[in-house]
């Protein structure tokens, strides 16, 4: 075997763990420098590569990162997915292997277009090609943006670019200054390192500026009910009613609490099927003064089920009906947990695929702030807080704090959890607002608009998170343009590609020598 045929082996063995590499720049781990050190290994792998070996060397990338990423699924497909052992890491491997595609064909775009120009591809395609990549994943098949690179800098200094950019602008701090530094490398040049400064004083330059200001006028007291009802038994007819004075049992300590928060579907029933303990609960918390907002089922006339956020008590419609009560109903459902994707044909198969009430029907993409005692919320249910737009265009200048409503008992002790708070977090961080986020078995916290955890609740022990929490007035950068900032430059370095390119091309032509066909 000769050296080139071992280096090339070498360059395929070495994506995988490079890929990997990226999944302890996320939570719960949280060593965000990994993630510059990944992509700088993808670029240096990528160079000097055909097209083809490019997707393949991309491709074994993301099975290294989502194959340890994203783990955490198959505990829900095997504790609750009813599926054989084979058909179970199978239905794994397949969505691993999908996520996969993406750095595949970043790998294959990387090479077919500017190759034999580094510089070009590093930093002007390659990081254009990364964007429409990240946005077309968070966007097909209703999307699953999980693990967008800039989720995994929370902590570090380029957090401060996502008030104005949001996530995908710190992914391109990051994709652009990884290119830089390889590019440097390569052409041991010190010129491209001027990027990795600019990229560095931009980063240090927002994070002087404040965007919102806090109100402590409003300051709120809260208290979030971390129910920790075990999903085994959660929809058992036979535990409707402990579980209900079990979250009855733990508000009734915190009446004193201007919002009383429960977790998404707290309330284990179809809202039409406990009128009396609605209306009972909204005159409890109408007597103290206090408002409470809960996670709840329902199903309409038509027979289409919702999952929806339910207010009680001091809010802006009065006294509890069913027919004028507030709710928010979620849009951005979860495949295959709340409605099944091909249906007709996966239905059948196994049982992962017919799992109660998997068939919801969707909320508006806009929907009104909830209002609770005075406080405007944003609203995001569980999986839907992952949709930095979505979440941007529920947000308006009356917009107190963000909140969101999860259930992430479905993934055990699992990194997932972690993972769906710091993109929570994310959102804080983004839209400059405190988030609250209530959910079954943790991680339940508060988050400032800093997107720093300043209140918590350990996971699985049933608890009650009180504590006071300033709201924010004003609107970040983000919060008015959201991605129109990108979508310029993405347009700017196509062009600015195209153009360099072409004339690279003439300059070549005007140097060939002339051709005398009579000689």
């Amino acid at each position: 075997m000769t050296k080139k045929t071992l280096m090339k082996l070498g360059q395929l063995f070495a994506a995988v763990p490079a890929g990997a590499l990226a999944t302890l720049s996320f939570a719960p781990y949280n060593y965000w420098p990994l993630a510059l050190v990944s992509l700088c290994l993808l670029f240096a792998l990528l160079l000097q590569q055909t097209p083809k070996r490019g997707a393949l060397i991309g491709f074994l990338w993301g099975l290294g990162l989502f194959g340890t990423g994203i783990s955490w699924v198959h505990v829900s497909i095997a504790n609750f997915g009813g599926m054989p052992w084979l058909a179970g890491w199978s239905l794994m491997a397949l969505l691993i292997a999908y996520l996969a595609f993406y750095p595949a064909l970043f790998g294959f775009l990387f090479n077919r277009f500017n190759r034999g120009r580094p510089f070009h591809q590093l930093m002007l395609s390659g990081p254009v090609f990364w964007l429409i990549l990240d946005w077309i994943r968070g966007w097909l098949m209703t999307g699953f943006p999980w693990l967008w690179m800039g989720y995994s800098q929370i902590d570090s200094p380029y957090a401060a670019i996502a008030p104005i950019l949001g996530v995908e602008g710190i992914t391109l701090a990051l994709v652009l200054t990884s290119a830089a530094l390889v590019a440097a490398a390569y052409y041991r040049n010190w010129r491209p390192l001027l990027v990795v400064a600019l990229v560095g004083a931009i980063s240090l330059l927002a994070g002087q500026k404040q965007w919102v200001v806090p109100n402590p006028d409003k300051t709120v007291d809260v208290a979030m009910i971390q129910g920790n009802v075990p999903q085994e038994i959660k929809w058992l007819p036979s535990q409707r009613w402990p579980t209900l004075m079990k979250y009855t049992d733990l508000t009734r300590e915190n009446w004193g609490a201007d919002l009383i928060i429960w977790p998404e579907a707290a309330i284990p029933a179809l809202e039409t099927q406990v009128p009396t303990f609605l209306q009972n609960l909204d005159a409890a918390a109408r007597n103290n003064h206090s408002t409470v907002i809960t996670g709840i089922l329902d199903q309409n006339e038509k027979g289409q089920f919702y999952n929806n956020i339910l207010t009680l008590g001091v809010n802006a419609v009065g006294p509890y009906q069913y027919e004028h009560a507030e709710r928010y109903s979620k849009h951005h459902l979860l495949p295959f947990g709340e409605f099944v994707p091909f249906g007709d044909l996966l239905r059948p198969i196994a049982p992962f695929f017919n799992l109660p009430m998997s068939s919801f029907s969707r909320g508006d993409y806009i929907q009104p702030n909830l209002e609770a005692n005075g406080y405007s919320l944003a609203p995001a249910l569980c999986y839907e807080v992952a949709f930095s737009e979505q979440v941007r265009q529920n947000v308006d200048y009356d917009t107190e704090f963000l909140l969101t409503l999860s259930n992430d008992t479905w993934f055990g002790k699992s990194i997932g959890p972690f993972q769906h708070m710091e993109i929570a977090q994310m959102r804080a961080l983004e839209l400059g607002k405190p988030l609250l986020r209530a959910t079954n078995s943790g991680l339940t916290g508060v988050v400032d608009h800093h997107g720093q955890i300043i209140a918590s609740i350990p996971q699985f022990e049933t608890a009650v998170l009180r504590t006071k929490v300033t709201p924010t007035e004003g609107m970040t950068p983000f919060t008015s343009l959201g991605s129109w900032p990108l979508y310029v430059y993405v347009l700017w370095a196509l062009t600015l590609s195209w153009v360099l390119a072409r004339r690279q091309q003439g300059r070549f032509r005007d140097q060939q020598p002339e051709i005398n066909y009579h000689d």
